[in-house]
């Protein structure tokens, strides 16, 4: 059995109270999330540069033909192992994680060693902004209020870089088309125009198989 087939709902860690409804789900594009969040067109540029170096170094030092081409073929091999390995850590990055959005919060399902759902309800999220990129996928960037905290490490790489002490979650390369955004815009304002009598809520992180919520 697969960690998430026990799931009630997909991506959720029970069944939704009474009064709340999925707005949108949605997981990141693999090749955007690889390519961004894993840097893998820098490393690639690296290890291209690495070859390169390799050659020319058996060729100024009065190696042969040969010599060159199997410092080269050595060298092209460790790269594309390193870069197949970081391809392969990004799928399945992005296949363990799915995006769900609710009348009342945000829920990100992520980690593949370690699976693990992260509640934030909108109470919890000060703003959200929307980055878009050539590639048509855009970032949806939360800024938590200053009562709201959530471990870097527990979202990477589902949170904004650079943000270690006060993390910002993040729906990473999610397709433009999909309507993330404008689902997010709709529920806030929703959100915000209803009043609600307050209550304790905090962002949650919960594993699979325990009952019970561990606050980050």
């Amino acid at each position: 059995m697969r960690e998430h087939e026990i799931e009630p709902v997909p991506g959720l860690p029970e069944k939704l109270p009474e009064g709340e409804g999925i707005l949108w789900q949605g997981s990141p594009r693999w090749w955007s999330l690889t390519t961004r969040a894993l840097h893998l067109r820098g490393l690639a540029i690296y290890f291209a540069l690495m070859v390169a170096w390799s050659v020319a170094s058996a060729a100024t030092s009065g190696g042969t033909f040969g010599e060159a081409a199997l410092a080269s073929a050595t060298s092209l091999g460790l790269a594309v192992l390193c870069l197949g390995v970081l391809v392969a850590i990004g799928r399945a990055l992005s296949h363990a994680a799915l995006y769900t959005i609710t009348n009342r919060r945000i829920v990100l399902r992520v980690g593949v060693a370690l699976p693990m759902t992260i509640n934030i309800p909108f109470s919890a999220i000060e703003s959200a902004a929307v980055k878009q990129h050539a590639d048509g996928t855009e970032d949806i960037v939360l800024t938590l209020s200053p009562d709201h905290k959530v471990a870097w490490l527990a979202l990477w790489p589902h949170a904004r870089p650079w943000r270690v002490g006060r993390a910002e979650p993040m729906l990473r390369a999610v397709p433009v088309t999909s309507g993330a955004a404008q689902a997010l815009a709709r529920a806030l304002a929703a959100s915000a125009s209803v009043a609600v009598a307050p209550r304790p809520e905090g962002i949650v992180a919960e594993r699979p198989r325990m009952r019970g919520a561990v606050a980050v």
